[in-house]
């Protein structure tokens, strides 16, 4: 499912390559898939980290075929891809790991993840956040705006500034990977069709652009985007209550109540809890308990190296 925000402020493989004799000093890894030779010690860590225990390819390589043509695009810095991969292995594929099982990341991850140095815009100014391709690749762009050496993750603002600087990276990242592997599990076990009916008649399904993310809670979605129709709206739910602190949680639900009407919080809070219902009848696990990983990860991301690859799995 493609994923877009519109921002309305302003506009809002694994191959790899070196070659290297003992008089001669290593290459960085080329953006350029077209360069690759043999496996550079960043190749030999996605193989070991991503490749071997999980199956998940990912491509940083600029290549042609595997993007969409409509838009211009450039590649992601070297340097970027790494700390991305590194705090996405640390953020997402480990939490999954340690809050259900290593199993259960292999059976149910996508098995491409796409990183892409710029970001695709619409002719309506839309920026797209990131693409899932039926559950088996995920693309993720605009990794060039990250600032390595000052990773900003904010769990405590559920309506954050989109045009902050640092970028922040829940907002452009990692809430988008919870999104698409929600519809990933949606797509392999049905959902209770109750959760359809809380919001039916409400959804916009041709102008959520149009419904900002401090607002749609007014209406009973946690974002503009949740408000567009009922699957995206459950995948809005899950990513935005398992990136965020409970005390955020609470300022999505309290954004819901307008004086004594409080039926956008009561509209959350019916479907939050089919969500939780789901997720451990269906797939065996509390998302409380994931989101208590997830936060504890996030925070342990930003005393990490981003530029040292840890050779060990």
């Amino acid at each position: 499912m493609r994923k877009i925000y519109h921002l309305l402020i302003a506009c809002t493989v694994t191959l790899a390559i070196l070659s290297c004799s003992k008089d001669e000093e290593p290459k960085q890894p080329s953006i350029f898939a077209n360069d690759a030779k043999e496996l550079s010690e960043f190749d030999q860590w996605l193989k070991a980290n991503y490749q071997d225990p999980y199956n998940i390819r990912v491509i940083y390589r600029y290549q042609d075929y595997e993007t969409d043509q409509t838009y211009n695009v450039v590649p992601a810095k070297m340097e970027n891809v790494k700390a991305l991969a590194i705090m996405m292995k640390h953020i997402w594929i480990d939490a999954y790991a340690e809050t259900v099982s290593e199993e259960f990341v292999k059976s149910y991850s996508p098995r491409i993840f796409q990183f892409i140095g710029s970001a695709e815009y619409r002719s309506d100014g839309a920026m797209v956040l990131g693409t899932a391709e039926g559950g088996l690749k995920i693309t993720m762009f605009r990794l060039n705006a990250m600032d390595v050496d000052h990773i900003f993750i904010d769990s405590i603002s559920p309506f954050p500034n989109a045009a902050a600087d640092p970028i922040d990276m829940n907002f452009w990242f990692f809430h988008t990977m919870h999104h698409e592997f929600l519809h990933i599990l949606q797509q392999t076990k049905s959902y209770p069709t109750d959760f359809n009916l809380i919001s039916a008649g409400k959804y916009h399904a041709n102008d959520w652009i149009n419904v900002k993310d401090e607002e749609a809670p007014l209406e009973g979605f946690v974002t503009g985007y949740a408000s567009g129709e009922a699957r995206e709206d459950m995948a809005e739910i899950y990513a935005t209550y398992v990136t965020h602190t409970p005390e955020a949680w609470e300022k999505v639900l309290k954004a819901g109540e307008n004086g004594s009407d409080k039926s956008g919080r009561e509209a959350i809070e019916k479907k939050l809890d089919i969500i939780k219902e789901y997720m451990r009848s269906s797939w065996g696990y509390e998302i409380d308990s994931l989101r208590a990983v997830v936060l504890r990860r996030s925070q342990e991301v930003l005393k990490m190296d981003l530029r040292t690859l840890n050779v060990e799995h």
